[in-house]
C-alpha cells in the first residue's frame, strides 16, 4: 500500500471511530473485492458470501477500536473475513446438504483447458467440496494456517485437519480430471 493510500485509509478510519456513515461506506467500498474473495472462498454460493461480508463489515465498525493502527488494516481486515465466516460455517454446519464430488459435475465450459484453470473456475470447484472440506483446505492452502491452529479454529482433532485436507485434494483432483474429461469430448 502507497503512503497516499495508507493515509487515505487512516483517514477514513478515524472518521469511522467517529461513526461518520460516509466514512463507514467508502471503507466498505474500498476493501469491499478484497473482502469479498475471502468471503467466497469459505462460503457454498454468492448470497452467502455477501450476508458473511455484511456481518463482517459490522463487525469491523463495532470492534474498530480494537484495531492496532501500527498494524496493517488490510491484515486485521482479514482475520475479521475469516474468523465471521467460520463463525457462519460453524452456525449453519447443520443445515449444510453435504454433497460428494462423485455426485456433483461441474458445469462444463466451453472454454479450453488453460482458460478453465482461472480463479474463479477454481473457486467454483472449491466451493463444490463440503463443507468441512472446504474450510480446512482454505485454511490451511489458501490461507496459511497450520494443521494445528485449525484444530483449535475448527474444534476437530489434528489428524482430522490433516484427513480432511488430504480428502479436500483427492476430491479436487478428481473434479479437474472429470472437467478435462468434459473438454476432450467436446471435440469428439
Amino acid at each position: 500500500m502507497t503512503d497516499t493510500e495508507s493515509k487515505e485509509v487512516g483517514e477514513l478510519l478515524r472518521g469511522c471511530l467517529q461513526e461518520s456513515r460516509d466514512a463507514q461506506r467508502k471503507l466498505y467500498k474500498l476493501f469491499f473485492g478484497y473482502a469479498m474473495s475471502i468471503c467466497l472462498r469459505y462460503s457454498k454460493d454468492a448470497e452467502e458470501a455477501k450476508e458473511v461480508l455484511n456481518d463482517g463489515f459490522l463487525k469491523v465498525f463495532t470492534r474498530l477500536k480494537q484495531y492496532d493502527p501500527q498494524k496493517p488494516f488490510k491484515g486485521w481486515l482479514r482475520r475479521i473475513m475469516i474468523n465471521t465466516a467460520l463463525d457462519n460455517y460453524r452456525h449453519n454446519l447443520r443445515h449444510y446438504h453435504l454433497a460428494d464430488l462423485e455426485t456433483v459435475e461441474p458445469a462444463a465450459d466451453t472454454f479450453d483447458v488453460l482458460q478453465q484453470l482461472n480463479y474463479e473456475y477454481l473457486i467454483s470447484l472449491i466451493r463444490l467440496l463440503s463443507p468441512g472440506y472446504r474450510a480446512v483446505f482454505n485454511l490451511y492452502v489458501i490461507d496459511g494456517y497450520t494443521h494445528e491452529e485449525i484444530s483449535a479454529i475448527l474444534g476437530i482433532s489434528v489428524g482430522a485437519s490433516k484427513s480432511n485436507l488430504s480428502k479436500a485434494r483427492a476430491n479436487l483432483r478428481a473434479a479437474l480430471n472429470k472437467s478435462r474429461i468434459h473438454e476432450d469430448k467436446q471435440y469428439v
